[in-house]
Formats: structure tokens, C-alpha cells, sequence
């Protein structure tokens, strides 16, 4: 059955432009919010959906733009023999070079045979579809797909609720399952005339007064009722359609009384069990309303882990469990760039999967922040927690996500996230030289790097920079965290043995700390395991320290925070 291999978008809500390859099994867009993810999951769905009409409005043109048309074009492969049937649609048949998305008009051996569907919306607010080729425009010819076609192509939608695949209404699921039909309403036409009788009975007397009163009154005015007035079910009163048969459970409980998240995996199901004639899907936040383990069987039911997957699916996600469990090869991150939407496939990257298995998260961000190290992510945490009680905003509302670089490998990890289309910068020590030619090419693709002072690596920065009531704090929690017995061997350590803890933090108590203390402190706090060498530790300095006397360090501190904090506004 059909898939699609191409969709164009063009002045369509959020999108004034877009074009996307998608893959044969399940296409998952992720990128932050707002970002044009639901716009094209909605522009497949009203172009191949099986409707009559559509209501437009002016809200659904870029930027309320009514002079600019709205066309949304599916080109679908992998054609079955009624689609390619030259009698219904050879003038409208068309090869697709897959490895170029280049058409010819012609189709060949060496090309796969394609149809294009396009839809159209124009000031008038009525949609338009038809199938599209240079040849038919040429001869003037137009025509759309049959409607048998488009009831077999339309993809099944869920959505908040799944409540319409539950019953037997139109574009339901549950019709594609088999040919079955039940006749519902010879049946519950007689249960009405079973239950009129009953329910008279028992009305004749609840409603006495009433029908006495009705009696009088119509022999009274001469009114023909016959010698006795009743009050009965009217089995007109009840309509049936499809909608009336549903699925109930073993104790007669409708099925659409599940929760939200049992739904849309039984109807992903009942997808999978019909995609030899319907293979299409289309989920907005596939994750709603299910728990970790159950995102992780929906994809499975999807065919996440299948070489050929039965279901061609595109879905949105905001959860970093569904961007675990998916391959790089089925995850396409959603861009604004200028006045052009882009899609980035995250399978021509390269060997990015590691990176997207231990850090999901980021990849739903606007930027990425990649710090060198753990205490780089824990100081930037704490500093952004600070900003947040002075009711400044945090990095994380201006769309950034903090990545551990793993040390050596931070400008490795930086680039992987920039060659996924990810707006990136890095944060490092500058105490260990790296090779200039890898900083200029990570610049050059456009990455920012932000680094301490030279020959300082964090804890030497620190130190160096805080002014001495906050050296006081430093060594504080130093001793809090590791003991003071451990801290005044690392200083006698550091210092061989010409300094300890007590001649260190008392002159630093005064407020005379030397430029040689502040580096002998910079260098006992990373002796050993280290007295803040890890996140939790980092963050509390960031937090309760750095931030409430930020404005006390020194300029070129100062300088550094700043700047990383301007580039995540700029996103």
C-alpha cells in the first residue's frame, strides 16, 4: 500500500515553507515547542483524509496572510496496481529519483512511480484538491483521486481521544478491520416496541393525572384519541447510525471509558492489524497520557524495532523516553531558519546514536549548552537556580539544556549536536591545551566556546575570582562535604606542607586572601575525589554561593557567566 515519500507545505499556519523526505516506517519530529510539529502533522492528515469539506479560516494562513494560497502536496510511493492503473491516473504518474527527490514527468524503470496529491486553499476558504503533473497542467487536464481511493489511503488519526475508533462511525478503524456490518436498526427498533409496551404499563399509573387531564381535554374539544390516552416510547425518537455499536468490555462498560493512554494503544493496534490496506498513522505527542513502559510498547506496536515496519507513522513527541527508544534513522528534528521550515533526518548525521541515548532531553531543546564536565553543568544549574529566586529567567524557559561533555570528549560531543542542526556552545576549563584546529572548526560551523581563565581549570576560577566572604563559604562546605580533616590534608598536600586549614581560613576570614592562597585552594580542591567534583556538590555552589555574590567577583567572571547567559537569550 502507498507511502509517502514527500510532503511540501506551503503557507500553512506556523509554516510559510517546508519540504520533507520522510522514511517508510515511523517518522518521529521532536524539536521544541512551537516549532511547526502538530502544523505538519495536521497538513497530512487534511490532505489525504477521506473528507467531503473542510471549514477554513483566515487563522490557517501564515501570519493571517489571506493573499497567499495554502498548498500542502503528499507524493506517494509504492503504489498498489489501482493507483497505478493508467486508465484512472496515467497522466498523473510520475517517477521519483528517491536518492535526489527530483520528479520526472515520465515515469521509468530506473525511477519509482509516484501520484502527487495537492491541496489548495485560496481567499475564498475553499479547499481544493487534485492530482498534479507538468503534463497534465500542460493539457490543461485536472482531476483528484477517486473517493474509494482516498477512504483506502487516509491515515488514522489519534488524538486526545480516541473515542471515534472505538465505534463504527465513519473513517473509523474498526471498518477497516473487516467487511463485517451489523444492522443495528431492525434490531433496536423491535427492543423499542418490546420496551413501549412495558413502559406503558408501568406509566399508567405514575402519569395518571396527566393522561386523565389529556382525556378530557380531547373529548372535551372533540379531539379523537380513541377511548383511552397512554404514554408510550416513541421508537422514532431514537436515531441509529454507526456511532450506536461500540466496543464494550466483558461487563458491558464502554471501551471508551479506558483511560487516555489504553486507547491509543489499542487503536495503534488495530492500526498495525489492518496496515496491509491502511498503512498510515498520524499521533500528536505520542506519549500522552501513558507511563515510560507503555510509550516504549506503542513504539513497539509502531515497529520501532522492525527492519521493514508494516506501518508507515508520523508522530510528535516531547518525551525524552519515546527519543531514547527510537534510532537515529527515525527521528527528525524540526527547524525554523529564517522564513523556511527544515526538517533535519537524524540518520545522515553519522554515529550520533550514543549521543541521543544518553542525552534525549537535549535534543527537545532550542540550544544545547555542552559543559566540559559535571561540575560545569552543576555550577550553570546552581547559578540559574540563583537567578530564578531574583526572578530572573532561567536557561531552562530560554530553551537550553545542559550536557555532561565527559571532559576530553566535550568538543567531540559539541559537534555531534551541532551536525544535528542543534544551535550549540561549549563551556570549558582552560588548565589542559586543546588542538586549536578542532575550536576553529567547531566555530566556524557556527558553535561558541566559552572558557575560563587562561591555565585555570573551574575550581581554580573559583577561587581565583569569588571575593573572600565567599572563599569563607567555599571552605565551609568543602569541610561540610568532605570532613575537615580531608580538606587540611589537601591543603598540606597542595602547599607541601607549608600551609594548612586553620592558617588558610583564618587570613581568608579577614579578607586578605593572597593571589598564592586562592591558587593553593583552587589546587587542594581538586586533589583526590575532589571537594565539589560532582553535580549535587557544584550545583550547591552555584546556587548558595556564586549566585547571591555574583556581583562582587571579579570583572572578568562576571564577563564569562554573562556571556553564556546572553547566547541562551539568543536562541
Amino acid at each position: 500500500m502507498a507511502r509517502v515519500r514527500k510532503v511540501e507545505i506551503g503557507n500553512f499556519r506556523a509554516i510559510r515553507s517546508l519540504e520533507w523526505f520522510p522514511g517508510p516506517g515511523i517518522n518521529c519530529l521532536i524539536g521544541p515547542g512551537d516549532s511547526g510539529k502538530s502544523t505538519i502533522l495536521d497538513a497530512i492528515d487534511l490532505c489525504l483524509g477521506a473528507r467531503r469539506t473542510l471549514s477554513f479560516c483566515d487563522d490557517d494562513f501564515h501570519r493571517l496572510d489571506t493573499t497567499q494560497t495554502i498548498r500542502i502536496a503528499v507524493t506517494l510511493g509504492e503504489l498498489d496496481a489501482n493507483l497505478r492503473s493508467l486508465d484512472r491516473y496515467g497522466l498523473f504518474l510520475r517517477g521519483f529519483h528517491p536518492q535526489t527527490g527530483q520528479f520526472e514527468d515520465e515515469p521509468s524503470r530506473d525511477l519509482e512511480t509516484v501520484l502527487t496529491l495537492e491541496l489548495t486553499v485560496a481567499t475564498d476558504l475553499e479547499p481544493q484538491w487534485r492530482l498534479v503533473s507538468d503534463r497534465a497542467e500542460a493539457q490543461e487536464s485536472t482531476r483528484s483521486l477517486a473517493w474509494a481511493d482516498r477512504v483506502r489511503l487516509a491515515p488514522t488519526r489519534i488524538g486526545q481521544s480516541g473515542d471515534h475508533n472505538l465505534s463504527w462511525r465513519r473513517g473509523s478503524v474498526l471498518n477497516r478491520v473487516s467487511d463485517e456490518r451489523a444492522n443495528a436498526s431492525a434490531v433496536i427498533a423491535q427492543a423499542a416496541r418490546d420496551a413501549r409496551k412495558a413502559f406503558g404499563d408501568g406509566a399508567r399509573e405514575q402519569l395518571s393525572q396527566a393522561l386523565s387531564a389529556t382525556k378530557q381535554t380531547a373529548d372535551r374539544l372533540g379531539v379523537p384519541v380513541g377511548a383511552e390516552v397512554q404514554a408510550l416510547l416513541d421508537a422514532h425518537s431514537v436515531s441509529f447510525n454507526g456511532g450506536t455499536i461500540s466496543l464494550h468490555d466483558q461487563t458491558g462498560v464502554p471501551l471508551r471509558g479506558l483511560g487516555l493512554g489504553s486507547v491509543r494503544l489499542l487503536v495503534a493496534g488495530l492500526q498495525r492489524h489492518v496496515a496491509g490496506d491502511a498503512p498510515m498513522i498520524l499521533i500528536d505527542e505520542l506519549e500522552h497520557g501513558l507511563e515510560p513502559h507503555r510509550v516504549i510498547r506503542l513504539l513497539g506496536e509502531l515497529g520501532a524495532k522492525e527492519a521493514a515496519p508494516a506501518i508507515q507513522a508520523f508522530a510528535s513527541t516531547h518525551s525524552p523516553v519515546a527519543v531514547r527508544e527510537l534510532a537515529a534513522s527515525q527521528l527528525f528534528v524540526v527547524r525554523q531558519v529564517g522564513e523556511r521550515h527544515h526538517v533535519y533526518w537524524l540518520g545522515s548525521v553519522g554515529d550520533v546514536q550514543g549521543t541521543i541515548r544518553t542525552f534525549p532531553d537535549a535534543l527537545l531543546a532550542k540550544s544545547v549548552l555542552v559543559c566540559e564536565g559535571a561540575s560545569e553543568v552543576g555550577l550553570m544549574r546552581g547559578i540559574d537556580l540563583s537567578r530564578q529566586t531574583a526572578n530572573l529567567p532561567s536557561l531552562m524557559a530560554m530553551g537550553t539544556a545542559l550536557v555532561d561533555g565527559g571532559g576530553d570528549r566535550c568538543f567531540e560531543r559539541a559537534r555531534q549536536f551541532q551536525a544535528m542542526g542543534y544551535r550549540t556552545a561549549l563551556v570549558r576549563d582552560s588548565d589542559i591545551v586543546v588542538h586549536a584546529e578542532v575550536e576553529a572548526a567547531f566555530r566556524a560551523s557556527g558553535g561558541s566556546v566559552f572558557s575560563w581563565t587562561a591555565g585555570n581549570a573551574l575550581e581554580d576560577e573559583l577561587f581565583g575570582s569569588l571575593d573572600p566572604a565567599s572563599l569563607v563559604r567555599m571552605i565551609d562546605l568543602a569541610i561540610e562535604l568532605r570532613e575537615e580533616g580531608t580538606v587540611d590534608a589537601h591543603i598540606r598536600t597542595a602547599s607541601g606542607n607549608l600551609r594548612d586549614l586553620a592558617t588558610v581560613r583564618g587570613v581568608t576570614t579577614f579578607g586578605v586572601a593572597s593571589s598564592e592562597d586562592r591558587a593553593l585552594l583552587g589546587r587542594a580542591s581538586r586533589l583526590s575525589r575532589g571537594w565539589y567534583k560532582n553535580l549535587t556538590a557544584m550545583e550547591m555552589v552555584g546556587r548558595d554561593i556564586v549566585g547571591p555574590s555574583f556581583n562582587l567577583a571579579t570583572p572578568a567572571f562576571q564577563s564569562t557567566i554573562n556571556s553564556i547567559i546572553h547566547w541562551c537569550a539568543s536562541a
